[in-house]
């Protein structure tokens, strides 16, 4: 099996909405396992110590089906096989790099250390040949001072309002988000966010969704009342429609939904998981705006993410 396929892309739809990728990278594991070193702060995360037999093949179909699902509505996906027995997190890729229209990338520097060997050149090359990339900033290096800021998943971005929406973890350092943002031009909002047994949100994407006509939040989760009301006011203030989720759908991954771009017009992704969580009245809210896709990857959500962790938008202009 080839390490990289370009699936579909029959007319190579331009991005309608500065929010909404029409392209994706995804990672497919053949070794698929959760990653012991991350569950100490991923309370998402099910499966920290050992695994089904059969983990590894359901993993690899799961990927397979998203690819179809994503193949079927037109959606440009790139897809990198990850043979590798030593990288469990693999099949999340927007933790260590994300585009950005104008040709730039970014590479983040990652906490766990078993999950630095993520970092693919031949994806970043792939990016270059395709796409115009004016320059990779990465920052990577700063795993030396003990700093971090995991991608699209410590941070979810407002694209249309240049805002960085973040939830303060160890996996956020505000040192490192304020030079991205001044480097990207993106205005940073922090906030705290926990469970009921007070653990910290270890990713902001899991907690939010930010689409071109909507978000998805999970409000009650930011326990400061001040904090809280300021984000709902920033989010309200862009004319999305706001849908707020409880904490325990929340815990079923509805705030790791993900817009994309097909061939007939935007859609949102999410699990079925994430789909049944919801209420008809959300359900129905949601599709006041756009189609809701859904995918099913419970053996990936074991590990801690899903549908929006699963994939890296490509926010770039594609070479002529």
């Amino acid at each position: 099996m080839p390490l990289y396929t370009h699936v579909n892309s029959p007319s190579s739809v331009s991005c309608k909405s500065s929010q909404t990728p029409s392209a994706v990278v995804l990672i497919r594991p053949h070794h698929f396992i959760a990653n012991p070193e991350t569950a100490a702060d991923n309370s998402f995360q099910t499966m920290i110590s050992g695994q089904d037999v059969n983990d590894e093949s359901i993993a690899f179909q799961e990927v397979s089906g998203v690819i179809d699902v994503l193949k079927s509505h037109g959606v440009d996906v790139h897809v990198f096989e990850d043979e590798s027995h030593h990288r469990p997190d693999s099949v999340f890729p927007n933790n260590w790099f994300s585009t950005h229209a104008g040709g730039h990338v970014a590479i983040y520097p990652m906490t766990a250390v078993s999950r630095r060997q993520e970092r693919r050149l031949d994806i970043i090359d792939m990016l270059k040949q395709v796409y115009r990339v004016q320059e990779v900033v990465d920052y990577s290096g700063q795993e030396q001072d003990g700093r971090y800021l995991e991608g699209t998943g410590a941070m979810v971005l407002d694209h249309v309002e240049r805002v960085a929406y973040v939830c303060q973890s160890r996996r956020s350092d505000p040192v490192l988000l304020e030079r991205f943002c001044s480097r990207f031009n993106y205005e940073p909002v922090i906030f705290d966010a926990s469970d009921a047994k007070g653990n910290a949100v270890y990713h902001t994407n899991v907690l939010m969704c930010i689409a071109s006509d909507l978000v998805l939040v999970g409000a009650k989760m930011i326990r400061d009342d001040s904090q809280r009301a300021e984000l709902l006011t920033r989010l309200e203030a862009t004319g999305r429609r706001l849908i707020k989720l409880s904490e325990k759908q929340i815990s079923s991954f509805a705030g790791n939904m993900f817009e994309v771009q097909g061939d007939a017009g935007r859609l949102l992704l999410m699990s079925s998981a994430a789909y049944h969580s919801l209420t008809k009245e959300q359900i129905d809210l949601i599709q006041l705006s756009l189609p809701i896709v859904k995918v099913s990857i419970p053996t990936i959500e074991k590990a801690g993410g899903s549908i929006r962790c699963m994939l890296a938008g490509i926010h770039l202009s594609k070479r002529l």
